[in-house]
């Protein structure tokens, strides 16, 4: 007998998800069919909601594909996200005589402890401009699925 995914289910899957829209569509962002399979657990926050969603109820051993619109999955890009931050700022979150370049993702320490990232998009003399939204936000995906196991 079967098993079927539930909400807070641990599966064992190869995954490949896959820009439909925007600049980069076609692009591959990741897939495990090539190398070892990924786990996930349901519910962890691993998977955006709505990825996980297209999960739920199907059965051990099948393979298929999702189309989810932007909004279901990593949301859309949110222009209150792209901010500027002071140059003594940026250095205190990175270690001495660090260079950095558009493109690099940076970690930053907020106030309460807690741990995000942003893409480095333009530098001035005494500021830089940060992109926090998710890389995903904004582009509608493609997720081709093999359930290997559900537990």
């Amino acid at each position: 007998m079967n098993a079927f995914v539930r909400p807070d289910s641990y599966l064992t899957l190869h995954y490949r998800i896959v820009l439909t829209s925007g600049p980069a569509a076609g692009s591959v962002f990741a897939d495990t069919f090539e190398g070892r399979p990924a786990t996930l657990q349901m519910g962890s926050g691993q998977w955006a909601p709505g990825m996980e969603e297209a999960l739920v109820g199907h059965a051990d051993g099948t393979k298929f594909s999702v189309e989810l619109p932007a909004a279901q999955a990593y949301g859309d890009r949110n222009p209150d996200l792209l901010q500027r931050v002071t140059q003594t700022m940026l250095a205190a979150n990175a270690a001495p005589d660090t260079r950095f370049q558009p493109g690099d993702l940076v970690e930053f320490t907020a106030p309460n402890g807690g741990r995000y990232s942003g893409v480095l998009k333009e530098m001035g003399d005494a500021w830089a401009l940060f992109d926090f939204n998710h890389p995903l936000a904004g582009a509608d995906l493609r997720i081709d699925v093999a359930l290997l196991g559900v537990l």
